[in-house]
């Protein structure tokens, strides 16, 4: 997704006109026009502002880095203690047979 599709797409999400988001800014109107406008470059902080202005947050991964599901996480954090031992159990299990099983093909 591009910068501008970005923009465009908080602004129009949060309910907003490009003069309310350009007023949250501290921007004239025009300013927003051009940052929507389809082959824009904004600077990295200007889409974060424009983000912020709207009421969101920008989350910046490493590129090349490990994928996280977070959601996968968030889920297990909402479960007890001990339901997360007996996940975590079972998970273990599952490990131990999944490696038997490719020991006994290997040989």
């Amino acid at each position: 997704m591009s910068a501008a599709s970005l923009i465009r797409a908080a602004r129009t999400s949060a309910g907003l006109t490009q003069t309310q988001l350009a007023q949250r800014m501290g921007v004239q109107q025009p300013v927003v026009a051009r940052l929507e406008r389809t082959g824009s470059d904004p600077r990295f902080s200007t889409v974060v502002r424009a983000l912020q202005a709207v009421g969101q947050g920008v989350y910046v991964r490493p590129a090349g880095g490990p994928q996280v599901d977070e959601s996968q996480i968030a889920a297990n954090l909402r479960l007890s203690p001990a339901d997360r031992l007996i996940t975590f159990e079972r998970s273990y299990a599952n490990v131990r047979e999944l490696v038997a099983r490719a020991r006994r093909l290997e040989s």
